[in-house]
């Protein structure tokens, strides 16, 4: 396996498992947990194919999940407090050096889960809209 390779693997690995924590802590806080998982599912199952399996169930709960995270306000502000949290928390470990695993590879982390938190809970709304206009006209 060639160092390109090897390189891949565990910037795929850590994106996963990123992804993958961040979305079972807010599977508990208020956010889209259930796609992050799914997002962290999936980046892992491009080198692990046994996760595989776990997509499928994961995606017909998270596309729930998506439809309650934007169900209200509270929730939906709970969210970008969230993202922004994480977003702050990806800048500190990025420039404080003392920190435990400070530096910008788990800061940048940090920051691209909020990026993801925010993309996820912009496209929730938009899918919980679009469908309540379709079912409002129809």
């Amino acid at each position: 396996m060639g160092i390109g390779k090897q390189a891949k693997r565990i910037l795929i690995v850590v994106a996963g498992g990123v992804l993958l924590v961040v979305g079972v802590l807010l599977l508990v806080l208020p956010g889209p947990g259930l796609l992050l998982v799914l997002a962290g599912l999936l980046v892992l199952a491009s080198e692990f194919p046994a996760l595989e399996k776990y997509v499928d169930p994961v995606r017909d709960r998270a596309m729930k999940a998506a439809e309650d995270s934007v169900s209200s306000p509270l929730r939906i502000a709970g969210s970008v407090v969230a993202g922004l949290a994480l977003l702050a928390a990806g800048i500190v470990w990025g420039t404080v050096k003392w920190l435990p695993f400070s530096g910008w590879s788990t800061g940048s982390s940090l920051i691209l889960s909020s990026v993801i938190l925010f993309a996820l809970l912009g496209w929730s709304y938009r899918r919980v809209k679009t469908r309540r206009e379709t079912a409002h006209h129809g």
